[in-house]
């Protein structure tokens, strides 16, 4: 593909724990993936060489991070995604072109305009409109964490949530939001795709993790991934000291709240 929307909040908000570095490296190779329309293969030290990436390493924590490893290779769910809309809406163009000619033609031959239904139209739009808005508002705003509406949106239209269903998806949500920090949430468009609401929620007892101790750097890590509910090896902290420091942070905001 020759171009694609580059959302700047949404960007920001999943490379702001990035160093200058990481996110050209990231950066990167998002252009490498739209360009190229495949997967980054399992080895990809010839997609790094051409790339100019260097630091094989860094390299390889971004693919872990950004990129799900499959049997094909690395893939990129949101570039998928834009990918596979860029080539809809081209499709679209083209039919639209051929539409338009043949209309043209039809005019020249007989004189008589196409009639369009123009009713039917707008009842269609009105009805996707619906869709869209019925609970996502409150959805929205349950879940907390406010990157990538658009996409959100036409996930959750595809979704068919009922209000039935829209009570179940509103308190899975909740129960997300309050045993997930933010910034490990999925993206709203991902866990709407993926139906997140039947996805089995782990309630951690907070009174029990205030207990863990910090003493040495291997409990600093266990009180992180319990407490805190991230992954010590993927965390951006610069010393022991610095997550330890962010245990307290988190331990004293449970306990104003």
């Amino acid at each position: 593909m020759h171009y694609f929307q580059f959302e700047i909040k949404e960007w920001v908000a999943n490379t702001a724990h990035l160093t200058l570095e990481e996110e050209a490296v990231y950066l990167r190779l998002i252009n490498y993936y739209y360009d190229s329309e495949k997967p980054i293969p399992i080895d990809p030290s010839m997609v790094f060489r051409k790339l100019r990436i260097t630091n094989i390493q860094l390299g390889e924590n971004i693919l872990d991070e950004f990129f799900k490893s499959t049997s094909e290779g690395y893939i990129h769910e949101r570039c998928d995604i834009e990918i596979a809309k860029y080539h809809e809406k081209s499709e679209q163009a083209s039919r639209a072109g051929k539409a338009s000619a043949e209309r043209r033609l039809n005019g020249r031959l007989t004189g008589v305009q196409p009639i369009t239904n123009h009713k039917s139209i707008i009842k269609n739009q009105e009805s996707n409109n619906t869709r869209v808005i019925v609970g996502f508002d409150d959805f929205w705003n349950t879940y907390d964490k406010k990157v990538g509406k658009p996409n959100a949106q036409k996930e959750w239209a595809k979704a068919n949530i009922d209000n039935i269903l829209l009570k179940t998806v509103l308190e899975q949500a909740k129960k997300y939001a309050q045993t997930t920090e933010k910034k490990f949430r999925k993206d709203p468009e991902r866990w709407i795709k993926y139906r997140g609401w039947e996805d089995e929620i782990i309630v951690i007892d907070q009174s029990k993790a205030k207990e863990l101790p910090l003493g040495s750097d291997k409990q600093i890590e266990e009180a992180y991934r319990i407490e805190c509910g991230g992954d010590p090896a993927k965390a951006r902290f610069n010393s022991y000291f610095e997550m330890k420091k962010f245990i307290l942070d988190q331990r004293e905001k449970r306990a104003r709240a």
